[in-house]
């Protein structure tokens, strides 16, 4: 029983919990019915009422303002129109709103109070709400604006019509009413009334509006802008700073969003001529410059712009700086401009380290980052180039630099202690920073500065006398500027080499700088920058910067200068200019490195070190080609040989970089020796050993004396460098197909060595062609040769193999083939024009007669290409792309010649350098060649060019066959000689017996196989060399009769001289001078 009522019960409590929650439920729908319905009514009447307010507008106007003959009354209008500005729609009403704006306009140009809009503000009752519903107007006048493209033609009027909407309401001087006699009292309350509404647009983002147009007018292949719009616009951008008296919130808002348009500046030039005069009239180049000079302020606009707009801003200000270069540039350049300059650049270069990432792009100006995409700014890079161009025009550069060319021109003595003997004077280090320190970003020069110095100067002096400091203020102003032109460089990496053009050719900037750094004391200021450097060991110093900048800017001319400007002309240095600025990059160079005064784990970070160590490497491989200094030159007098190739053997790390970056310091002799220690080194650790030779895994090839290269090649080519770079002995077949008998003084391989280049080398084989001067250099035509670029690689490894083992070859190469061999080509500042000589004198005679061309170039009717003479057909090879129809003109003459000179010694021969290149290096490590010069490296290869050392011949010759060094006829050898011949006999004879003319490089020593002489009257099996034994027996075999119908013979693979036992003298003389001048008597023993 109970158990049923409970089960009821809560059936029946359940049911009512249901039945609230549908009551609930049913509420809550009513609620929301009458929510929906409450929106939609009110919905549907304010559709009503919009919908009659729009109608009543229409009604008002009844079409185009420009229609209507007679103008409402401006009170009507008033009242209708504030309802409809209240529900303005953009994408209802815009054409309205252009009725409206038309009509606004109209009714300004009328003279009666009544039609006039402005009337409804001058009721009392009115005034307020006339005020803000202009604001409103003005407001939605620019969000139409920003609406608007001013590409298409009909918007583009559109804009005009809105920019003349706000340029009416922001000033009264349009007013037609205000012009009578009777409103003149009220001018000035009108005038605020203005500034009152102009203050809002301000505030509600009238600049960004503004912005916002120029960008989409002015950024795009060609402006889309008028004149009379750009006008407006900048005339709309003024009016508020001038209200607000220049304050620094409206110069904010003008840099920021107006002066960083991109090319902004260059419009203004070619299309509003009037607004570029309203900024003169308001002086905002000097207004700006002034307040971006303020650190904070720059701060925050870089921050707001960012890296690609901010670099925008600067083109502006440059193009503005360019402007007024005649008025006031002069008075701003330094230290105001300079800083700005300086200060956004370096800003930039900050911002695209920062924004390193994978997903980096292409920037024209700044190279790679990441970047948002931009459309018009990208549309407008180009222009924006142009405009930084301007920074180094010839004309910005004389007012930039104008402290230079004083400093220089100063003919006056500075007042100085004499007493202080430092880099440094007293007493200008504190005005100097008094005036700079503002804008150095660190103190570590002023620390340098105030740094008692020890170094003794007597002072070096300008062009009429006189002496300089590093820390004069006239120096520090001019570094300044350096630095300035320094991180201009830095940052704008794709425009470096337009920089440096500027510098160099539109301006002294070059050649005072050098007068400057001269007037520092001896060695140009050595110490005064090394202890500099002890102090700011980063290099951040405007001084290093000025050094940096002289070094890149001179390095830039100097790689382009030719022999007739460089040597003859000496211009725009001279021999002795280039002679102590040699001097002093070679000793600062090697101070900074000795002296860790650079890391030297890591000198290719440092930018002073690249850019000092480019120009000295750059003077020295000059000197290398055609010499202005002696080679002794070069050579570091506090270097102690011992002592320096000991810290090379114990791998000290010093001592590396200088042979790494500076070999030249040192002699040529020790670096030979050290290049012979690299190759025996490598032996053992190859196990290439004499030891390891020996043994039955040495290579021994079989050749024919008839098919010497053909055989070689068969044999060798397949070798591993390893192998090759091993023993190898050689088996010659002679004519009747026997094997020959040979010395054994390891002469073979040297004989089928020699005999092999020798043939290869031979211009009929068309492998190699000469030059006019008898150089080798591989020819253009060599592909009729079948298998031409594997004979070119197996040449290149004989050759290799050559040097590898000390065996001196006489084939003079052409410098530029072997500047290819060394790698030079591929340095930056390798220039083809410079190697031209060496291939074709006379062409090179032609491109110079062209780059000197003073008429128009255009006039000797030259292409881009060049025409050969190819087995009697003319071949046409375009030096570019369509060369064959491009014309040489004044403009593009360098880069003509340049590539006529490429053309000539690498693209034609490319194939066959590359192949020989290869070969070569497969034997010869490149690392071990960087010790030598193009000259020093054709000294490896061919031996010496010094004269004959007979005294250290004849202390390294071996005798054979009963002669010794006493004998009569070895006696009269030597005096015959040295008495009897010429120089030119002795190298003759030296060719004679080793085939090569010259001497090895580090004497007869090194001469492999040494040099020996024999009495050809002893057989070989009786002959045991220079013993007592060897003499006796040769006495008793050597005949009395004096053999005058015998000439001498040798065996160059032995370098061995078979002299027969002459009786006379005289006898000796003439059959040994016949024997060398008739090139008879080479033959195998």
């Amino acid at each position: 029983m109970f158990g049923t009522n409970s089960c009821n019960r809560g059936a029946f409590l359940e049911a009512t919990r249901e039945a609230r929650e549908e009551r609930a439920a049913e509420r809550r729908r009513d609620e929301a019915a009458v929510k929906v319905q409450a929106v939609v009514r009110g919905w549907l009447v304010r559709c009503s009422l919009d919908k009659k307010i729009r109608e009543k507008f229409d009604e008002l106007f009844g079409g185009e303002a420009a229609s209507l003959e007679t103008l409402p009354p401006a009170l009507d209008v008033f009242h209708e129109v504030t309802h409809f500005i209240k529900i303005f729609k953009l994408e209802k009403d815009v054409k309205r709103f252009e009725v409206f704006t038309r009509y606004l306009l109209a009714s300004m140009d009328s003279e009666h109070l009544q039609l006039s809009y402005v009337s409804c503000g001058m009721n009392k009752e009115l005034t307020l709400h006339w005020i803000h519903h202009m604001k409103d107007v003005l407001f939605i006048a620019c969000k139409v604006l920003e609406s608007l493209q001013a590409e298409i033609s009909s918007e583009n009027r559109l804009i005009s019509l809105y920019l003349h909407l706000l340029l009416t309401f922001t000033a009264t001087n349009t007013w037609k009413i205000v012009r009578s006699p009777n409103f003149e009292p009220l001018r000035p309350a009108l005038n605020k009334l203005t500034e009152n509404i102009m203050g809002d647009l301000v505030c509600r983002g009238l600049y960004t509006t503004l912005n916002h147009v120029l960008v989409r007018g002015l950024c795009r292949g060609k402006a889309a802008l008028r004149g009379p719009a750009i006008t407006t616009i900048l005339t709309l951008a003024l009016r508020p700073l001038v209200a607000a008296q220049y304050s620094d919130k409206l110069l904010s808002l003008i840099t920021i969003h107006t002066l960083s348009v991109p090319t902004l500046v260059h419009h203004l030039v070619t299309l509003a001529p009037e607004a570029l005069q309203m900024l003169r009239s308001n002086e905002l180049f000097e207004r700006v410059v002034e307040f971006v000079q303020t650190e904070q302020n720059l701060r925050i606009v870089f921050n707001t712009l960012e890296g690609s707009y901010a670099l925008c801003l600067l083109a502006n200000l440059v193009h503005l700086a360019y402007e007024e270069r005649e008025a006031s540039l002069p008075k701003l350049a330094f230290p105001k401009l300079n800083f700005v300059v300086k200060r956004l650049l370096e800003k930039c270069g900050e911002y695209v380290t920062t924004k390193q990432s994978s997903l980096t792009q292409w920037h024209p100006v700044l190279g790679w980052f990441s970047r948002p995409l931009d459309q018009h700014l990208n549309e407008s890079l180009a222009l924006v180039k142009s405009q930084l161009q301007l920074l180094w025009s010839g004309s910005v550069i004389r007012v930039m630099f104008s402290s230079l060319s004083n400093l220089v021109i100063d003919q006056e003595l500075p007042t100085h202690d004499p007493n202080n003997t430092s880099g440094f004077t007293a007493s200008s280090t504190t005005s100097s920073f008094a005036n700079l320190s503002s804008m150095t970003p660190s103190n570590l020069l002023k620390k340098a500065l105030e740094r008692k110095l020890s170094s003794s100067s007597t002072g070096g002096s300008l062009r009429g006398g006189g002496s300089r400091k590093l820390g004069s203020p006239a120096v520090a102003t001019v570094a300044m500027v350096c630095s300035m032109y320094h991180t201009a460089i830095t940052t704008l990496s794709q425009l470096r080499m337009d920089i440096l053009t500027g510098l160099c050719y539109k301006s002294e900037m070059v050649g005072q700088l050098w007068q400057v750094l001269l007037s520092l004391g001896p060695l140009c200021g050595l110490k005064s920058f090394l202890d500099l450097l002890s102090v700011s060991t980063k290099a951040t110093a405007p001084e290093f910067h000025m050094l940096v900048l002289f070094c890149d800017a001179t390095t830039h001319l100097v790689t382009v200068l030719d022999d007739l400007e460089m040597y003859e002309q000496q211009r725009p240095f001279t021999l002795p200019d280039y002679s102590t600025m040699a001097a002093f990059l070679n000793s600062f160079t090697y101070k900074i490195i000795s002296n860790g005064l650079v890391d030297i784990r890591n000198v290719q970070n440092s930018a002073l070190f690249l850019s000092v160590h480019t120009l000295l490497m750059l003077l020295y491989k000059r000197n290398s080609r055609r010499s202005y200094v002696p080679d002794t030159h070069w050579l570091i007098k506090e270097v102690r040989v011992s002592t320096f190739m000991a810290d090379l053997e114990r791998n000290k790390k010093t001592a590396q970089v200088l042979m790494q970056k500076m070999p030249h310091i040192i002699p040529h002799t020790e670096r030979v020796l050290l290049f012979r220690k690299h190759v025996n080194n490598e032996k053992l650790v190859l196990g290439l050993t004499d030891a390891a030779c020996a043994t039955p895994h040495s290579t021994l090839i079989t050749v024919h004396r008839s098919r010497l290269v053909e055989d070689g090649y068969r044999q060798l080519a397949s070798l591993s460098p390893r192998s090759l770079k091993g023993m190898i002995r050689v088996r010659f077949i002679n004519e009747q197909g026997l094997d020959e008998a040979g010395i054994d003084q390891d002469g073979v391989f040297k004989e089928f060595l020699e005999e092999t280049l020798k043939r290869v080398f031979d211009p009929s084989l068309n492998l190699f062609r000469l030059t006019s001067e008898e150089r080798l250099y591989p020819s253009p035509t060599s592909s009729m040769t079948e298998n031409h670029l594997l004979l070119f690689e197996f040449t290149g490894r004989m050759l290799g193999k050559a040097v590898y083992e000390g065996i001196v070859v006489d084939c003079p190469f052409a410098s530029f083939f072997l500047s290819q061999v060394l790698g030079e080509q591929q340095s930056a500042l390798y220039s083809s024009i410079d190697e031209l000589p060496s291939l074709d004198p006379e062409l090179y005679k032609s491109m110079t007669y062209i780059k000197h061309y003073d008429g128009d170039v255009i006039e000797l009717d030259l292409t881009f290409s060049y025409d050969e003479d190819y087995l009697g057909q003319i071949i046409t090879h375009e030096l570019r792309p369509g060369g064959k129809v491009v014309p040489v003109t004044n403009d593009n003459k360098i880069v003509y010649i340049h590539l006529m000179a490429h053309f000539k010694m690498h693209t034609q021969i490319k194939d066959q350098t590359k192949a020989f290149i290869r070969g070569f290096r497969s034997i010869i490590n490149p690392e071990w060649l960087s010790l030598f010069s193009i000259p020093e490296f054709q000294r490896l290869i061919s031996g010496d060019n010094v004269a004959v050392d007979l005294k250290d011949l004849r202390e390294n010759t071996l005798y054979y066959g009963g002669f010794h060094d006493k004998h009569r006829v070895v006696c009269w050898l030597w005096d015959i000689l040295e008495r009897d011949f010429k120089e030119e006999e002795r190298a003759l004879f030296l060719k004679f017996v080793t085939s090569c003319s010259k001497p090895p490089l580090l004497g007869f020593t090194h001469l492999e196989p040494p040099f020996s002489i024999r009495c050809v009257e002893v057989g070989d099996d009786e002959d045991t060399g220079d013993t007592i034994g060897s003499v006796i027996r040769g006495f008793f075999a050597i005949r009395k009769r004096d053999p005058v119908n015998r000439l001498p013979t040798s065996s160059t693979c032995f370098n061995l001289l078979k002299l027969p036992n002459y009786q006379r003298k005289s006898t000796l003389r003439d059959k040994l001078r016949y024997a060398i001048t008739s090139n008879t008597g080479f033959e195998l023993s």
